[in-house]
């Protein structure tokens, strides 16, 4: 199975562009997601280590995103209790999906946890800033002051698009990602 993670800034359409795969994605967002509205060990974990923030069950964003506001170790706190459980979920995804081609990995901080391996294939999303700032705008949490938190704990975008075999330009049209991802896809899958 052929591995392919999905690289970029925040808002810059990792998402939108996994999707035009249509192969099995995992998307860490939606499970980070699933697993703060449905796992109470996970919550009974946060509560325990941030009970100023974390105090009801499901685990509401806002309260999340005041914690990491209020200090950034806190986010390494949360991070500590929701990644072993991320990758449990994607390694049933991969279990699930064995019999395929190749699956997609959305997992915004794939190179900074280590998750990938040498033989994964990387596909940098690159976004002008203007048209990231305008997606990220729509979001229902939009904070920009979160997002220079979030982004100082990441890898460089240039180191990101230096270690990915393809990059991809997202001008949030998209014809023109969709044709780059059908020519990228058919490389991938007939090397």
């Amino acid at each position: 199975m052929i591995k392919i993670g999905i690289l970029g800034d925040i808002g810059s359409g990792k998402s939108f562009v996994s999707k035009q795969f249509g192969l099995p994605i995992f998307n860490a967002d939606k499970e980070v997601k699933n697993i703060y509205n449905n796992d109470r060990s996970c919550f009974i974990k946060l509560r325990k280590k941030l009970p100023k923030f974390i105090n009801s069950f499901p685990i509401k964003k806002k309260n999340l995103i005041k914690a990491i506001l209020s200090n950034i170790k806190n986010l390494r706190e949360i991070n500590k209790i929701i990644h072993p459980i991320v990758r449990k979920k994607m390694n049933k995804f991969f279990l699930k999906n064995h019999s395929q081609k190749a699956v997609i990995l959305d997992i915004p901080l794939l190179l900074e946890n280590k998750i990938n391996t040498k033989s994964y294939i990387l596909i940098f999303v690159d976004a002008k800033k203007n048209n990231i700032e305008k997606n990220l705008k729509k979001r229902k949490y939009y904070n920009r002051n979160l997002l220079n938190k979030l982004r100082k704990i990441q890898i460089s975008l240039n180191s990101k698009k230096k270690l990915s075999s393809f990059i991809i330009e997202n001008n949030f049209k998209s014809k023109p990602v969709k044709n780059r991802v059908k020519i990228i896809k058919k490389k991938i899958l007939n090397s």
